[in-house]
């Protein structure tokens, strides 16, 4: 679920980021009131930017849906029983195995011998 979650968050943002990129400035209205606009009548008299704001808005606040999701599940993961601090057991288990740091005196450093068979 959480793997599905994230790849419709990164498709969400890259589409916000190619929706974002298409989008024109404010600089650019201002020639579409001498008339520079006349061709962008498919969307209605404001041209593409009402359309493109509105899906932008709408994109925008899946992404944010999609994000305190995964924030969700990534808190929840935490709650396992196998995360967090060890179990005190746990830390004594392992200060109990002998390391290399306690001595050579310890450790049998002997290679084996072979025998050999008088055949």
């Amino acid at each position: 679920m959480q793997v599905a979650i994230l790849m419709i968050h990164v498709a969400i943002a890259i589409a916000l980021v190619a929706l974002i990129l298409l989008q024109q400035g404010k600089g650019a209205e201002a020639g579409a009131a001498f008339g520079g606009g006349a061709s962008q009548t498919v969307f209605g008299s404001r041209g593409t930017g009402g359309f493109l704001a509105k899906l932008t808005a709408v994109l925008a606040a899946a992404f944010f849906a999609t994000s305190l999701t995964l924030a969700y599940f990534a808190s929840q993961a935490g709650q396992a029983p196998e995360a967090g601090i060890p179990d005190a057991r746990l830390i004594e288990q392992q200060n109990s195995v002998p390391t290399l740091d306690e001595g050579p005196q310890d450790l049998d450093n002997s290679a084996p011998v072979l025998e050999e068979t008088g055949e």
